[in-house]
């Protein structure tokens, strides 16, 4: 099929890359014929549908790579949200634990000083004797 330039809308229109298009009798189809001179779009055209593959499958990949690590961090902030509560119960009880503490020692230093008034008390009444 040669490049013509007919005035008529019957005539090929013929592109630089090898398609021509033809109308038809009806105007929404468009026919689309491929040179055999440039057969080579077809690897072109196989090896974009494998690259598409291999970069559909990294995506993929990709994917469950992000679900697995969003699964990893969130399970992380779950330890941490436990431990963050064990550690202000912990505080608590030490809290607790060190007032009652406090106040027993002042126990025993108050009971010490009475035991030992009393004892200074008892030596001083004996020796008055």
């Amino acid at each position: 099929m040669a490049s013509s330039s007919h005035r008529g809308g019957a005539a090929p229109y013929r592109s630089r890359e090898g398609l021509s298009t033809r109308s038809g009798t009806n105007t929404d189809e468009i026919q689309l014929r491929i040179d055999p001179m440039h057969s080579d779009l077809d690897d072109h055209i196989s090896g974009l549908h494998s690259q598409v593959r291999m970069l559909r499958n990294v995506a993929q990949e990709i994917e469950s790579e992000a679900k697995y690590q969003n699964d990893a961090i969130t399970q992380l902030q779950m330890m941490l949200i436990k431990a963050q509560a064990g550690v202000k119960n912990n505080v608590r009880k030490l809290n607790k634990s060190i007032i009652q503490q406090g106040n027993s020692h002042i126990m025993h230093v108050v009971l010490f000083a009475l035991v030992l008034f009393f004892i200074v008390y008892l030596l001083s009444k004996m020796s008055h004797r």
